[in-house]
Formats: C-alpha cells, sequence, structure tokens
C-alpha cells in the first residue's frame, strides 16, 4: 500500500476540495441543499480554496462570513453529520499527517459551532424552523 502524503500546500487544498464536493453533489441528503443554492460551482470552489488556504497556512486572500451563508438554509444537524462524514472521507482517502488531522478537526470545530449557533437562532432546537 502506497503511502500518503500529508496536505502541504494549495494544490493539495484544491484536490481535497473539488474531491469533497464531488461528493457533496452527488450526496442525497446534502446534495439538493448546495445544488439548490449553487449554479456556478466555480465561484464556490475558488473561495473554499482561498478559506482553506487561510484556514490551515494563514494565507490571506479569503474574505465572507461562511456562517451567514450558511445560517438561512434548511439544514440541521444530520446535514452537518453527512458533511463531516463526507469531509472526514475526503481526507483519510488522499491523505495522511498532522496537517490532515488538524484539517479534520478544523471541519469538526467549524460544524460544531455553527450547528451550535443555528440552535441559538432557532430557540434551543437543532431542527429547521419553518
Amino acid at each position: 500500500m502506497e503511502a500518503k502524503n500529508d496536505i502541504k500546500n494549495l494544490d493539495d487544498i484544491e484536490l481535497f476540495v473539488n474531491r469533497f464536493y464531488e461528493k457533496v453533489q452527488q450526496d442525497d441528503l446534502i446534495g439538493p441543499v448546495f445544488n439548490g443554492i449553487i449554479e456556478d460551482w466555480t465561484p464556490h470552489l475558488q473561495k473554499m480554496y482561498a478559506f482553506w488556504n487561510a484556514v490551515l497556512f494563514g494565507v490571506p486572500g479569503f474574505t465572507g462570513n461562511p456562517f451567514a451563508r450558511h445560517a438561512p438554509l434548511p439544514i440541521d444537524e444530520e446535514h452537518f453529520d453527512r458533511w463531516l462524514l463526507l469531509f472526514r472521507e475526503t481526507i483519510d482517502t488522499l491523505f495522511e499527517g498532522d496537517v490532515a488531522e488538524d484539517t479534520k478537526k478544523r471541519a469538526e470545530t467549524m460544524a460544531i459551532m455553527f450547528l451550535s449557533k443555528l440552535k441559538h437562532m432557532r430557540g434551543g432546537s437543532g431542527k429547521v424552523i419553518v
């Protein structure tokens, strides 16, 4: 079995972001949420490259408020669980090492924070209020 490399640079970020969002688009639970609001994936992917480059390597270039973009979506805990499952699978398939582990931990922290904020906004419930 061939050893995997760790996440080292923007090329690696682009690889995992592209693979992850390919899975997202095809997923029966979260695919419809993303596909329902994203018509042209190129700008979203570009933003995600910049986001993860800033998060992992401190490279400037990301602007935006990720939580504000997600807050109005019809998502709850099961969506975050699926998002994390697909994210972890993608990282584990492609990479191994300290940065790969840190990337998964950061994604988990973001999911917990987003879900906590959504529950607070929705009056303590993780369920979507329509």
